[in-house]
């Protein structure tokens, strides 16, 4: 996993997108906007006690698993487009990227966007009324395992949704970290 400032560019989403000179993001920064990370060894995901520990810990108990690629995945344009629409949920995102790799765009206390880069083995949380987006990197290939805590939660509320009670408690967290 590595995160950074993003550039302004309309460039191909699918590109790294780091200013010059790049502005690396810590895991500690991350921690303090609420986005937690664990490597985990993707080849024995299904027998994984470290993954099995942390559903317990944290109650994920939905699981499944996506491909992200234009011969997997139906409506594969329309679907990235919809998935790199800035947006938020009301409940916490978990993505475990299994093989292949990935960006998380996430907004920091001041509004900026910071690019994570994701590959196999690479597990991070989302806080609910974050806003955030995903898309491919220039693989355009990633299979993902999504966690939900009780039933799966696919409704995603575009920006803006600052009125949403979850994002008002969201950026009172901010606050106090």
């Amino acid at each position: 996993m590595d995160a950074w400032y993003m550039d302004d560019s309309d460039e191909d989403q699918r590109l790294p997108h780091k200013l010059v000179p790049n502005q690396p993001v810590s895991l500690e920064e991350l921690q303090k906007i609420g986005v937690f990370y664990w490597r985990l060894n993707a080849d024995v995901y299904e027998n994984d006690p470290e993954l099995e520990k942390i559903r317990k810990e944290r109650g994920y108990s939905y699981m499944d698993i996506i491909t992200v690629h234009k011969d997997k995945l139906p409506n594969y344009e329309e679907k990235l487009k919809m998935f790199y629409e800035e947006h938020l949920h009301l409940d916490e995102e978990i993505r475990y990227i299994l093989d292949g790799r990935g960006y998380f765009d996430v907004r920091d206390k001041d509004d900026r966007w910071i690019r994570i880069a994701m590959s196999k083995g690479d597990m991070i949380t989302l806080p609910a009324g974050i806003y955030h987006r995903f898309t491919m990197d220039e693989t355009n290939y990633a299979k993902a395992m999504r966690l939900f805590v009780g039933e799966p939660v696919w409704k995603a509320y575009n920006r803006p949704a600052d009125d949403f009670e979850i994002r008002k408690t969201y950026l009172s967290s901010l606050k106090c970290a």
